[in-house]
């Protein structure tokens, strides 16, 4: 990880055992292409200067403070040093609070992952707990201070390391309840849960993240490029819309065509046939000439004949 720097350094603790941490960002933005604000006059970068709402005027950055609103237009104000006060005190330590079977904690409550990597004097201790957290197949739940928020952390074996993923607070998840209260309650059986089972049986696959593309940034790429090299812009590509159709019928359609390919996979393949000298010349293509046969030595000619005349009572 000697390319990245560590986004936070402390310990990872479980009862009287740890060892010394860093931990790395697993996933970031930093390679999507991004735009700068430019004055077409001038063609210069424009700064962000915060303006009064009422007056217009310029607010120095000595002048500003932060606000809670109470109403519209009334505020509580806040001084920096206020806010600085109520961040937790750190003691650098991941604090293991528990280890539950993996798999039990919804993905909907995963926030950001990182890399959680060992120091040089920690091996050990590290490997430890790495490796009894894959043989008993759990995970771990630690809690510390990160980004000035007191954090929960989700600490699993991954490869010769452990990814710490923070965890959303339970107020900063929305109810599923509340999404899915107008879903219908539908019952489906007999045929049509049939063909949709067949379906999913035919497009059983793995996830391979390097076999999807970020079409929007390839197209953000192409179209920057173009601008450099005073090409034409790249045409949009039309999209076929679906419609809502028939449920039955499109499993059924569905279900048809899934099996179809499958034929197609498991039917034994044909050796190609050579082509008649009459299509050859059709298509207007050379015949290749015939290769020569090896000629044949005079004692297997008689060899031959022997065969025959003990065998079948006559030379050829």
């Amino acid at each position: 990880m000697a390319e990245h720097r560590a986004q936070w350094k402390g310990f990872l603790k479980v009862g009287e055992v740890s060892c010394g941490v860093a931990l790395y960002t697993a996933a970031s933005t930093a390679d999507r292409i991004a735009f700068n604000t430019i004055n077409t006059a001038t063609g210069n970068r424009v700064n962000r200067v915060f303006v009064d709402s009422e007056t217009e005027e310029p607010v120095e950055k000595d002048d500003q403070v932060k606000g809670f609103e109470l109403e519209n237009g009334r505020y509580v104000l806040i001084d920096p040093e206020e806010i600085a006060a109520t961040v937790p005190e750190s003691n650098k330590t991941l604090e293991i609070e528990a280890f539950i079977p993996c798999g039990t904690i919804d993905d909907v409550y995963f926030d950001k992952p990182y890399y959680l990597t060992p120091d040089k004097t920690s091996g050990d201790a590290f490997a430890l707990l790495r490796d009894g957290m894959k043989a008993d197949k759990v995970a771990a739940i630690a809690s510390t201070v990160l980004f000035r928020r007191m954090r929960t952390v989700l600490i699993r074996p991954h490869g010769k390391g452990l990814i710490a993923t923070t965890l959303r607070y339970d107020y900063e998840v929305r109810s599923s309840k509340k999404a899915f209260e107008s879903v219908p309650e539908i019952k489906i059986e007999g045929e049509m849960l049939d063909l949709a089972k067949h379906i999913i049986s035919t497009k059983i696959g793995e996830f391979d993240p390097a076999s999807f593309d970020d079409r929007y940034e390839e197209a953000l790429a192409a179209l920057v490029k173009a601008k450099i090299e005073g090409k034409p812009l790249p045409k949009r590509k039309k999209v076929k819309v679906s419609r809502p159709n028939d449920l039955l019928a499109a499993l059924r359609e569905s279900a048809s065509l899934s099996k179809k390919a499958e034929k197609n996979r498991n039917a034994p393949r044909q050796m190609p046939t050579m082509a008649r000298a009459g299509s050859a010349q059709r298509a207007g293509r050379p015949r290749s000439p015939p290769l020569p046969r090896p000629p044949r030595s005079a004692r297997l000619d008689e060899e031959e004949r022997r065969w025959h005349s003990i065998h079948i009572g006559k030379a050829t």
